[in-house]
């Protein structure tokens, strides 16, 4: 069986939604650039890409992979339009990278986009009526419950997560903290700046400007101010989750090529990364923000990694409760999570989040020697996915 290695990794900046810099970028401009410059980085010819596979999540059903293709140049190339929520983009790369061992395709972009600052709403006309309509409607994850709300995930994942690991405020706000911290000090580090393309932006008046750094972390944080920050849901006894223990509202997008290993050998493209391994799983939605803990170990398994040899972890911080809970229960080394900063810090752009991550930990581990990295987290509906990477 060929290895699928990775030859390009890549993201754009990410903007803090319907205020920030990417207010009107639009998902199908931020999906374009992203597939571009993954192509361009890659050295791979635009003829041997056999398909682009693009996770979306609510931009109104269409087909941002493919419209990326065409816009590229790539007019006889197909795309595939995926949608697993938080994980859609590590499951976009985990299947081009099971199309390329399995011998169907040579060459594919695989990535993901989220803007949410220029997503559709939606109306919904509510069955046995002819004139009834339900306004910005959503499409459920899951059956909606008391315990699992489909629209309030700072109950169904921060909240429960918390409960269920038994995490108080004041560990999830440090954890908020430490991750906006290292997200400023990777920033002026220039930590970022190999795996960022500048967007031109679009303002209001009509001009554009270069986006190129991640304007989500706060710089002036402190634990007092976090500590300060009433928790979104006062009438719950005990509610603990914040707007700052919890992941930002974003807009990005992130693209990886990835290529049969043989072939990327032979045309001597810059092999970054091997695909180890990637899983999926299904948990009670109730129980979200522990997905982690079950896919991490099937990951790993499929991988054949012992937990022990991972050098770079990436736990995606829908709320700070998540990675914390894994930590706890896996047995994970807090210091070798996350450490460029997050959801709390750099921000969730839902679809874009899995690749966004895999971005960081290549250029993160390259820049060390190499090595194992894992990038996992929930999703929404019940789920959470994982993505193995061997890093040169």
């Amino acid at each position: 069986m060929t290895d699928a290695v990775i030859v390009s990794a890549v993201r754009t900046p990410i903007g803090t939604a319907r205020k920030g810099s990417l207010a009107n970028t639009t998902a199908l401009e931020l999906a374009h650039e992203a597939v571009g410059e993954a192509l361009r980085r890659s050295t791979v010819d635009p003829d041997l890409v056999d398909d682009v596979i693009f996770a979306e999540s609510g931009w109104g059903g269409g087909d941002i992979a493919r419209h990326s293709a065409v816009t590229n140049g790539m007019v006889r190339v197909p795309g595939q339009a995926v949608n697993r929520h938080c994980a859609g983009s590590l499951a976009s790369v985990g299947n081009a990278a099971a199309a390329i061992r399995a011998d169907m395709n040579d060459v594919v972009i695989a990535g993901g986009v989220q803007s949410t600052s220029t997503a559709p709403t939606m109306r919904w006309r509510v069955p046995g009526t002819s004139d009834e309509f339900v306004e910005n409607w959503l499409s459920p994850t899951h059956p909606d419950s008391p315990a699992a709300p489909n629209r309030d995930m700072s109950i169904t994942v921060g909240w429960n997560t918390a409960r269920a690991a038994d995490i108080d405020r004041e560990t999830m706000d440090r954890w908020a903290l430490r991750s906006h911290q290292r997200a400023i000090a990777a920033i002026d580090e220039g930590l970022f700046d190999d795996e960022i393309v500048s967007v031109k932006a679009l303002q209001l008046d009509g001009s554009y400007r270069d986006f190129a750094v991640d304007e989500h972390p706060r710089r002036t944080s402190t634990y007092e101010k976090l500590a300060s920050l009433a928790p979104l849901h006062p009438e719950i006894e005990g509610f603990s989750i914040t707007a700052g223990n919890a992941s930002g509202v974003n807009d990005a997008a992130a693209a990886l090529t990835l290529a049969n290993g043989d072939l990327a050998a032979a045309q001597g493209w810059p092999v970054l990364a091997r695909v180890r391994s990637w899983a999926a799983v299904g948990i009670e939605p109730a129980l979200m923000g522990m997905g982690v803990v079950d896919v991490v170990p099937l990951a790993l398994r499929k991988a054949g990694v012992d937990l022990g040899d991972v050098d770079v972890w990436e736990i995606n911080e829908a709320f700070a409760s998540v990675p914390i809970a894994a930590c706890r229960r896996l047995g994970i080394s807090e210091e070798k999570v996350n450490m460029l900063g997050s959801g709390c810090s750099l921000g969730h752009p839902v679809a874009a989040s899995g690749a966004r991550m895999l971005t960081t930990l290549i250029h993160q581990l390259r820049r060390s020697g190499g090595g194992t990295g894992v990038a996992a987290m929930c999703a929404g509906g019940g789920q959470a996915g994982a993505v193995v990477l061997e890093v040169y």
